[in-house]
């Protein structure tokens, strides 16, 4: 069973790989189906935990989902996202900082700076999941 639990996951990883090519090779944009690939993984992911934690808990060998579990989850989540959530605004804040200083120069600074500021939010993630951390 606990095969099954790390297999699944995996084939859900890999098997939309296929609809990416396939959308690539017909010149359609594979984003869609990256999306798509990328919300099935999460979803399958939290339902396998999920069950993994009511079979460990049905089982009574002691074990159960613990405050210091749902720490670490948060902690997971906070870095994990602000990190995605970073990536994106440094990507926009980047390429748009990179048209402005193609058209002038002295603009160099300024436009670093929001792009500091873009990178700043992953940090801020990095510090909650750390005091979140600190807590255990």
């Amino acid at each position: 069973m606990q095969y099954l639990l790390v297999l699944i996951p995996v084939a859900m990883l890999i098997s939309p790989l296929y609809a990416i090519y396939r959308r690539r090779e017909k010149g359609k944009s594979p984003k869609l189906a990256l999306i798509c690939q990328v919300c099935a993984f999460f979803g399958a992911v939290m339902i396998i935990g999920l069950v993994g934690a009511n079979s460990a808990l049905a089982a009574g060998e002691g074990s159960s989902v613990t405050d210091m579990g749902w720490g670490l989850i948060a902690a997971a989540l906070a870095t994990g996202l602000s990190g995605i959530g970073g990536g994106i605004a440094t990507a926009a804040a980047a390429s748009a900082a990179l048209g402005a200083i193609s058209e002038n120069e002295k603009l160099f600074g300024k436009a670093m700076l929001f792009v500091g500021l873009a990178e700043g939010i992953a940090l801020y993630g990095l510090i909650v999941a750390l005091m979140i951390l600190g807590r255990f």
